[in-house]
């Protein structure tokens, strides 16, 4: 008899595009050491307008590489220094860099809406600057912040602003559509989030992040064909992420494979017992009938 959990994913306190806020805000920390030894690179950068590396990332000039890895730093430690410090270099002719790092450690302090107001701004001083990648980029940060902050609106306009502002192919721009997709999933907008996980599965095929979304969504929509290779993709590319795992569960119950579904919310629960995922997990767990057990021989 097929095990389904009643509306499993409507139900359920976990939400992997919540996760994927909850991730960005983590992953704010790694961003900063990033850009940080980024900043570091290229004390040997000549002018302030370089061609992009090959890696697609235009390099901070000299003059402001030192000051913008200070204040990155410092606000890894006390957002409010790095608030004051930003100011002052702002002042003192710190150009986009500045407000760029004002709008990182205002995220950092959780101060979303003005977080908000320094990346459009200082993605439009980099644009008038003639930086245009790097305003795409700011414009990016900007609907980060606003996701974050829970106004999906808001992030949708911010994202398309980036998208106008163009990136180059490959995974940051891969990784704004995925952003853009959680977004409209957020508005109710489903034929535009599969439009731009599609774009982003294509960008960045190698981000577990866009084939998880992708399943999800495609599960939503009822396309269990369609969810099923998309969250083995992401299982493949992170064996060890929790929410991957309980989405993995999530797809399986729904298409009638108990035992593959325990497996993978077992696996959630062990990857991370306290974490949202984890805990999701557990409670499916708790719902799915027991497993069965062979008969005792007779005599």
């Amino acid at each position: 008899m097929p095990v389904i959990l009643p509306l499993l994913m409507f139900m359920q306190a976990y939400d992997p595009e919540i996760e994927a806020v909850m991730r960005n805000s983590r992953k704010k920390k790694e961003d900063a050491a990033a850009a940080a030894a980024s900043a570091a690179s290229v004390q040997q950068a000549a002018a302030a307008r370089s061609a992009p590396d090959a890696d697609g990332r235009i390099p901070v000039p000299a003059k402001f590489a030192g000051p913008f890895q200070a204040c990155l730093d410092q606000a890894l430690e006390s957002p409010d220094k790095a608030i004051t410090f930003a100011q002052n270099w702002r002042i003192d002719g710190g150009s986009f860099y500045a407000r760029h790092c004002m709008g990182f450690a205002l995220s950092r302090a959780e101060r979303w809406g003005p977080a908000i107001v320094a990346f459009e701004q200082a993605a439009e001083e980099a644009e008038r600057g003639g930086e245009i990648v790097q305003s795409a980029r700011l414009w990016g940060q900007a609907g980060n912040a606003a996701l974050a902050s829970g106004d999906a609106k808001k992030a949708r306009e911010d994202f398309d602003a980036a998208l106008a502002r163009g990136l180059p192919d490959g995974m940051e721009k891969g990784e704004l559509h995925l952003d853009r997709a959680r977004a409209l999933v957020a508005l109710g907008d489903v034929d535009g989030a599969r439009g731009s996980l599609d774009t982003a599965l294509t960008q960045a095929p190698k981000d577990p992040l866009a084939w998880l979304l992708s399943a999800t969504l495609a599960r939503r929509t009822g396309e269990l064909s369609l969810a099923q290779a998309h969250i083995a993709r992401a299982v493949q590319l992170s064996p060890d992420d929790a929410s991957v795992a309980l989405e993995e569960g999530n797809i399986a119950v729904l298409t009638d494979h108990a035992d593959i579904a325990r497996s993978a919310w077992q696996r959630a629960v062990k990857l991370a017992p306290d974490a949202p995922a984890g805990k999701a997990a557990a409670e499916n767990l708790g719902r799915l009938e027991p497993e069965a057990t062979a008969p005792r021989p007779a005599g």
